[in-house]
């Protein structure tokens, strides 16, 4: 399988991007692996995803030598299964509760940065690069490139990458706000795996109404939102999380949300 799942007894999901001789580079199958994964992720209710690539890279983006072997209407039909697949699993992930930590390294390109932009938390090792590549092959965006990139970086450094192919360094990239953070390439796999067992423990619902908020924020006028948020707070206050939240710091002891189901 290019694409393995395994979700721990405390909820937290590992994803796994397995085709690292390749550069865990996105074919249909990866694609629709995704997505199983994305569906399997909702079906259990997870309380947090981590998601990394085998290998040397992260994800190099499409799989061009699978692309290079069809023409005209045959690859047409091919890149839409690719596509659909693979922006359905966003879209499923980004409908859950459970925040995305992704965790990268060496080469991030084309879909692959899809991947990494769309995680709420996204850790790139000091030896990660970032390149669009699109343009650059005469392709346009897929992985939701084209809507994440000027949301996270501004409208005028997303169509420099996206039109230079520019390669840019971690560095870079976590101060233009491509990625959360920069860490050492040895300690990726540790800091990743910290960082998700943190948002495992937390309150997956309160998680969940926070990224929706964050989403609906980058196009809501002020007022409506305001509404938005003052809802979405009352549910939070009246729900079990929120009771032991609060229970919790007038007690003086650390929460639990871990005995919430994240479906509640």
């Amino acid at each position: 399988m290019s694409v393995g799942i395994e979700i721990d007894d405390d909820g937290l999901a590992r994803i796994t991007l397995r085709r690292g001789e390749a550069g865990n580079a996105i074919d249909l199958d990866m694609a629709r692996g995704l997505l199983d994964a994305a569906r399997i992720c909702a079906r259990e209710a997870v309380r947090a995803v981590l998601l990394t690539g085998e290998g040397k890279s992260f994800c190099v983006g499409g799989d061009l030598r699978e692309f290079s072997r069809l023409s005209g209407e045959a690859l047409e039909k091919h890149l839409t299964a690719v596509t659909d697949a693979l922006h359905d699993a966003l879209r499923t992930f980004a409908a859950g509760d459970a925040p995305v930590v992704a965790a990268v390294q060496g080469a991030v390109a084309g879909a692959g940065i899809g991947l990494a932009a769309a995680a709420d938390v996204t850790l790139a090792a000091d030896n990660a690069s970032f390149t669009a590549a699109y343009t650059g092959i005469g392709y346009s965006p897929d992985a939701g490139v084209s809507w994440f990139l000027p949301r996270l970086i501004g409208h005028k450094r997303a169509l420099d990458l996206l039109l230079t192919n520019r390669r840019i360094p971690a560095e870079e990239a976590a101060d233009i706000g491509l990625v959360s953070r920069v860490v050492a390439h040895d300690r990726l796999a540790a800091e990743a795996e910290r960082t998700a067992e943190t948002l495992r423990g937390g309150p997956t619902a309160a998680f969940g109404a926070t990224r929706r908020l964050v989403a609906a924020g980058l196009t809501a006028d002020l007022g409506p939102h305001l509404d938005r948020e003052a809802r979405a707070l009352a549910a939070a206050a009246a729900s079990e999380e929120g009771r032991e939240g609060v229970a919790a710091f007038l007690g003086k002891r650390a929460p639990d949300f871990t005995r919430v189901p994240p479906s509640s």
